[in-house]
């Protein structure tokens, strides 16, 4: 089993004090946050950026504990920088959707869960799955207004984790505000090259559903391929023919496909 880092009490000991503590100038503290996250992704995460959600069962107390942790920590726009802000709901929303899918592993596709509440089954997408600084919070209400209409960063979606096997592969570390434009370029970059999710070539370009499903965040057709070309290493000409490829739901599990389903989440 997996020894805790005597840093985790010093966590707990901040997080048990006050919410303010975690407003500091402070990156370290922010760092200190979510290791235990960051901990879970490297031991979990496959070479192929898929999810071992079977081991993640035997950490689920570790992923449980960060997610606590989460109920006294409130963003500070005054104390913390807009990167900061951007990787903490990052790293909230993909630790919250992995603790709901472990919850309900072994799942065909996140899209299968249905979760009982007072007023009956909900949906992965819009029942309460995280706690921060006393509010609750859906992963469609983080990934849209905590995130999308806060920071207008197509980037996100290559970082926020769908649980689909279509998503970007998952990055083995948690997201930091000191270095979150490069992770965000890389994942992106990462994303954009591979051909299991888009192919490229300069007269042609199959793209991952993902740029359909948000094209409003993306552009116009000009604009999608002025913002592929900032990461491709197969640069597609501006009067490139754009085609957009199904999009599989099937859990990002180390198995790897087993089903697809369309591009329909909300």
């Amino acid at each position: 089993m997996h020894r805790p880092l005597p840093h985790r009490f010093l966590l707990l000991f901040l997080c048990l004090l006050s919410p303010l503590l975690l407003r500091a100038e402070d990156n370290n503290t922010l760092q200190l946050l979510h290791e235990p996250w960051s901990e879970l992704l490297q031991r979990h995460v496959t070479a192929d950026g898929r999810l071992n959600y079977e081991g993640l069962i035997e950490d689920e107390g570790q992923l449980l504990g960060y997610l606590e942790s989460l109920r006294k920590v409130k963003p500070d726009p005054i104390f913390w920088n807009s990167n900061d802000t951007k990787a903490f709901w990052l790293n909230v929303y993909n630790a919250a959707a992995t603790s709901l899918i472990v919850q309900y592993y072994p799942v065909a596709s996140i899209n299968d869960i249905r979760v009982k509440m007072v007023s009956g089954l909900k949906s992965p997408w819009e029942v309460p799955v995280v706690n921060v600084g006393g509010q609750s919070y859906s992963l469609n209400q983080i990934e849209r207004l905590m995130l999308r209409d806060q920071f207008h960063d197509p980037r996100v979606h290559f970082a926020l984790m769908y649980g689909a096997a279509s998503g970007a592969p998952v990055q083995a570390e948690a997201y930091a505000g000191s270095r979150l434009t490069a992770q965000l370029d890389e994942q992106t970059r990462r994303f954009i090259n591979d051909p299991t999710f888009n192919q490229l070539a300069p007269q042609h370009a199959q793209l991952s559903g993902l740029f359909e499903a948000y094209s409003a965040e993306f552009g116009s057709e000009a604009q999608l391929i002025a913002f592929v070309n900032r990461y491709a290493r197969t640069p597609l000409l501006p009067t490139a023919q754009v085609e957009f490829q199904s999009f599989s739901w099937a859990l990002n599990d180390r198995t790897g496909l087993s089903n697809t389903q369309a591009l329909n989440k909300r």
